[in-house]
């Protein structure tokens, strides 16, 4: 086959569709074509997305036309497919968190601190960075002061550093 048979029956076949679509967008009395999507299922679950509709309207016309016949004009009523499920957004998420004002976990530390839970005093403490703790660790000497929460902190901030660093070689050994 020629290429300009090809087009004209690659045209022949999309004047075809787009009676049939025209006939499917009053059945469902719709305005655009995109109002076929929520009535044509997929494999996948949930309705056709408008992009797949359009790209199987020029790639593959026939296909198309068949599924609008099949789920719209052959049915007396044809049925609107449930959307897919989607993940949870934006406000939809969980709320289990508490959120607090700077205010209120200071107050919370302080009792903590007053308590002499360490472990809540360690959760509730505000993570520093390691050149935070490094200063602040070399301030506590030269004024002769022994603080262990802050030399706690300098561990945990040196040790936080060296796993984000074996993640990272690791991540470009499996890269490679």
């Amino acid at each position: 086959m020629s290429f300009t048979e090809e087009m004209k029956t690659n045209t022949k076949s999309l004047e075809q569709l787009e009676g049939v679509i025209a006939k499917a967008i009053k059945k469902v009395k719709g305005r655009k074509e995109n109002d076929l999507c929520k009535y044509i299922p997929m494999s996948s679950g949930g309705y056709m997305h408008h992009f797949t509709l359009r790209k199987m309207k020029y790639k593959s016309p026939k296909d198309l036309g068949s599924l609008i016949e099949k789920f719209i004009l052959n049915p007396d009523r044809p049925l609107v497919v449930p959307p897919k499920p989607r993940a949870a957004r934006g406000s939809r998420k969980k709320r289990d968190n508490m959120n607090f004002t700077k205010l209120q976990l200071e107050r919370l530390l302080n009792m903590a601190r007053l308590s002499g839970d360490k472990e809540m005093v360690s959760i509730l403490s505000p993570k520093k960075s390691l050149a935070q703790c490094k200063r602040e660790l070399i301030q506590a000497v030269r004024h002769g002061i022994v603080d262990h929460e802050l030399w706690n902190g300098y561990v945990e901030a040196v040790n936080a550093q060296q796993a984000m660093i074996a993640a990272g070689a690791e991540l470009m050994m499996s890269d490679i």
